[in-house]
């Protein structure tokens, strides 16, 4: 047993595959795995309550994983520096590693524990284990950041990118004596009132399930990524977004899965491209956070702080539940309440129904995302979220405004989508599944559909609300 030994402080890293922290403090000799729950560190960030869900379950994983490998997760709740210096202390570890985060107050907070550990004594150092690019990596050849997704991803793919993910170790050794851990459960992650009985049928957490996905993924659906991923009414895309998000699974292992489908079947090449762009993509919305870190709730282009928004706090509420009148819309919230998560199609619909129909601030949106996704990340979601609005780098034009209409009957073309989230509209045939309320009264009556009590009526006419919407950017611009 060594006597040299070492703290990893996990964070959004749970897992142990291509985690360099973890192969590094292995190296050194043992390791003492920690986490540390300090919600009040992350702002006005914590995890929301889809999130919380998730970490407990992926704890509960990633602390079964180490005990295989012969070691255990040390779990602990407070200041994360207190806790580190306590662990420290008491298991005589020299050394204090973790894989660097992101967000703007994660930066700010590890710069202020790395500095303290090191007047400590301690050897502080950090890892990248989240992107294939780190942010600072990248830039124009004018030495800035990058502000188009389209150049920026060229840029990244010049780029070498070490394709074979690190393996995990086989075995841990153990600290000399293993400090006090809480209990998992005085976390309170769990919720108090049993609203996640979707979520438990819908996903499998941890490292295992995160691969699991990830080569039925690369089987079944990635070959035809290209054409299938905008079906909401298809199982054609990968969700594998919260284990990105909770680091069960590394981009780079991900990269590699597609590396090998691209050698193994040329004719899967369109679809791996396409689906390594959306790597691409959550790599590009860090680039933005942390060249930019006011667009976690500023809008990046400044006019858009003059947008009158209309704040409605009721229509937000019919937004919320899936009560706005418009199926695709309905079904797509109703999906998220119901599972923590929501078809990327479907995001784009309900974003723009919510920021253009109703004119509501996308920030609404992004906390309303951010407290319900099992996926919800500060950098996909706010690029997310700026995108659709017209406000950020990249960005869709704010004329371009979806059709909830046109967009269920191109995506959903039989209305499957929303027959299994709107089942109240389940008796009606294409096109009135759309839009019950043109319906004829005959049609209604034969399946069972009352408009304004069964399904209600549409909370707004959907070609005024684009025109009000154009003339209030029109405003803005003038």
């Amino acid at each position: 047993m060594s006597t040299s030994s070492t703290i990893v402080w996990f964070r959004q890293d749970l897992r142990l595959a291509d985690n360099p922290a973890l192969l590094r403090a292995a190296e050194s000799g043992s390791v003492v795995p920690v986490y540390v729950w300090s919600p009040e560190e992350e702002g006005d960030w914590a995890p929301g309550g889809a999130g919380k869900w998730w970490l407990h379950r992926s704890l509960e994983s990633l602390d079964g994983s180490l005990r295989e490998i012969g070691s255990r997760l040390v779990v602990r709740r407070g200041d994360s520096l207190q806790q580190l210096r306590a662990i420290a202390e008491e298991t005589g570890a020299e050394r204090v590693f973790w894989n660097r985060r992101y967000e703007p107050q994660a930066i700010e907070r590890d710069k202020q524990i790395k500095a303290s550990l090191a007047e400590d004594g301690l050897g502080v150092e950090s890892f990248n284990a989240a992107l294939l690019h780190e942010p600072w990596t990248v830039a124009t050849q004018q030495g800035q950041p990058y502000k188009v997704f389209t150049p920026y991803w060229r840029a990244c793919l010049k780029q070498d990118i070490r394709r074979e993910p690190l393996s995990k170790p086989k075995t841990l050794d153990a600290p000399g004596s293993w400090p006090k851990s809480v209990e998992l459960d005085s976390l309170a992650l769990n919720p108090k009132i049993a609203w996640d009985a979707g979520l438990a049928e819908t996903w499998d957490v941890g490292e295992a399930a995160a691969m699991k996905r990830l080569r039925a993924f690369a089987k079944r659906g990635m070959a035809d990524y290209g054409d299938e991923r905008n079906r909401m009414d298809h199982d054609g895309v990968s969700m594998l977004s919260p284990y990105l998000h909770w680091g069960e699974l590394s981009p780079r292992q991900a990269f590699a899965a597609a590396d090998k489908l691209r050698e193994k079947d040329p004719g899967a090449a369109d679809g791996v491209k396409v689906f390594l762009s959306e790597i691409g993509w959550r790599e590009f919305s860090y680039h933005l956070m942390y060249h930019f870190p006011t667009v976690v709730d500023q809008p990046l282009r400044e006019e858009f702080t003059r947008f009158e928004w209309d704040d409605d706090r009721e229509a937000l509420k019919r937004w919320q539940r899936g009560q706005t009148g418009f199926p695709v819309v309905d079904a797509a919230m109703r999906q998220l309440y119901a599972t923590g998560w929501m078809h990327n199609r479907a995001r784009m619909i309900v974003a723009s129904f919510l920021t253009k129909d109703l004119l509501i601030p996308w920030q609404r949106g992004a906390e309303w995302f951010w407290d319900t996704l099992v996926d919800a990340d500060l950098a996909s979601n706010t690029q997310g979220w700026q995108w659709t609005a017209g406000c950020g780098a990249d960005a869709s034009p704010f004329f371009r405004v979806f059709n909830p209409v046109s967009q269920s009957e191109k995506f959903d073309p039989q209305g499957d989508y929303i027959r299994r989230w709107v089942p109240e509209l389940g008796g009606l045939d294409r096109p009135h599944i759309f839009q019950p309320h043109e319906a004829p009264p005959g049609v209604l009556r034969a399946a069972g559909v009352e408009l304004g009590k069964d399904y209600p009526l549409p909370m707004v006419d959907h070609g005024e609300a684009r025109k009000r919407a154009l003339d209030v950017y029109q405003s803005m611009k003038n």
